[in-house]
């Protein structure tokens, strides 16, 4: 079946413009967003977001020490974005086992590791009283 009932035959709308293409564009990381929540990754990382934010607090972590946290905590999870789109893609390109499927999603879990790595190194050095 072809035509305008087919899903896989949608048609491309252009983007609109000034006010309305900000919108459109709020509306497209929105649902990034919520693809994003339904990663398990995503949701423990938002998690230790959570964790970190209630020992900050008991340690009186200063108001660089939380300014750096949250960016952090974002970068993280746009990695984790980044990193989910890659496997969606891989996933879609190569259905089966493939050796370049394998890299991709190995390279973007290593991006999200190394990411975590500096974020939790910069939280226990504000724990410990290092920074």
């Amino acid at each position: 079946m072809t035509g305008a009932r087919d899903p896989q035959r949608r048609q491309i709308t252009p983007p609109r413009r000034g006010l309305l293409h900000v919108i459109d564009a709020a509306g497209y990381s929105i649902a990034g967003l919520r693809r994003l929540w339904a990663e398990t990754a995503a949701r423990l990382e938002v998690f230790g977001a959570v964790v970190v934010a209630v020992l900050f607090a008991l340690r009186g972590a200063e108001p660089w020490h939380w300014l750096v946290a949250v960016m952090l905590f974002a970068l993280v999870l746009a990695v984790e974005a980044i990193n989910t789109a890659l496997e969606e893609l891989a996933d879609h390109l190569s259905p089966e086992w493939s050796v370049m499927a394998k890299h991709v999603k190995d390279l973007g879990s290593a991006a999200v590791g190394l990411v975590l790595l500096a974020t939790g190194t910069f939280v226990v050095a504000v724990l410990l009283g290092i920074v």
